[in-house]
């Protein structure tokens, strides 16, 4: 934390900063800025962001004021140059439990509908920069949902997916039946929708839900490992990267090759290509200046 004080400092001391990263300097240097999550930054070279969802008594339920916390830490880590990739993580025994059901137990319909209930919870999933959910214990409902808006989910093996709310007499409203449909499948992602059942940490890596599984206590450190392969790597690259990935599910095939193409091509506008390339040739570690 001294060198994230230190870099603040340094921060706020030059006239040349940029607001945005002056304010991304003092939410980490500062934990009085969030209540609801413990933010850092992680890695050898404090390249990955860390944001660890931080309810213990309420198994780190999804309250609105935990989400736009996460969303304010997500801004911050987009406009901080030297992050390169966010791992989001629970505690061991909860990654996030649901959404926070005593807050919405009186919401009416045109609270909801008017008030667009949910909404500013997608930011996660429009971060441009890659994400990984560390997920240990219980993902459930909106914790299912939260780490599927992420573009990589590594589970320890006593982790447990579901999407439990129709069992509460509604359905997932944020990206359960969509994400989760497109992750598992049709007959799955029913399965568990129409019935609340949960899948465990080796049921969902067969499934495809997740990618990796680690002991608990080895689960977040890995996690950060991953983030920082990542961002070791050209983060203007990454982003184009992550961009044609996604757009695979919302485009047609053809039109999803013609977008990867111009993103391939939009490569060989950058220094990074140039140099990863010219690295290659010359059998040395590429210096990626995110230029």
């Amino acid at each position: 934390m001294a060198f994230l004080c230190r870099s603040a400092a340094l921060l706020l001391n030059s006239s040349r900063a940029a607001p945005a990263l002056l304010s991304a300097g003092r939410l980490y240097s500062s934990g009085a800025q969030y209540e609801y999550i413990l933010v850092e930054k992680r890695g050898d070279k404090n390249n990955v962001g860390f944001i660890q969802l931080n309810r213990p008594k309420a198994l780190n339920a999804l309250c609105d004021g935990l989400m736009k916390e996460v969303g304010q830490a997500l801004d911050a880590f987009e406009a901080d140059a030297d992050v390169g990739a966010v791992v989001i993580t629970g505690s061991d025994r909860a990654f996030a439990a649901g959404a926070d059901i005593k807050e919405m137990q009186n919401r009416t319909f045109q609270e909801c509908y008017g008030g667009n209930f949910l909404a500013h919870w997608n930011r996660v999933s429009t971060v441009r920069k890659p994400v990984i959910a560390a997920v240990n214990g219980f993902a459930l409902g909106g914790g299912c949902e939260l780490a599927m808006m992420c573009d990589i989910i590594y589970a320890g093996e006593k982790a447990q997916f579901g999407q439990p709310e129709i069992l509460l007499g509604t359905i997932p409203g944020a990206g359960g039946t969509q994400r989760l449909t497109r992750a598992v499948g049709k007959s799955l992602a029913m399965e568990m929708v129409l019935t609340g059942d949960r899948i465990n940490a080796q049921e969902a890596k067969q499934s495809g839900l997740v990618s990796k599984i680690y002991p608990v206590d080895q689960l977040v450190s890995e996690a950060v490992k991953c983030g920082e392969k990542i961002a070791a790597n050209s983060k203007l690259v990454s982003i184009m990267a992550k961009e044609a990935v996604n757009a695979a599910f919302e485009l047609t095939l053809a039109e999803g090759n013609r977008l990867e193409k111009r993103l391939f091509h939009a490569t060989f506008a950058t220094d990074d290509r140039k140099e990863g390339m010219t690295a290659f040739v010359e059998k040395r570690k590429a210096n990626f200046q995110d230029q």
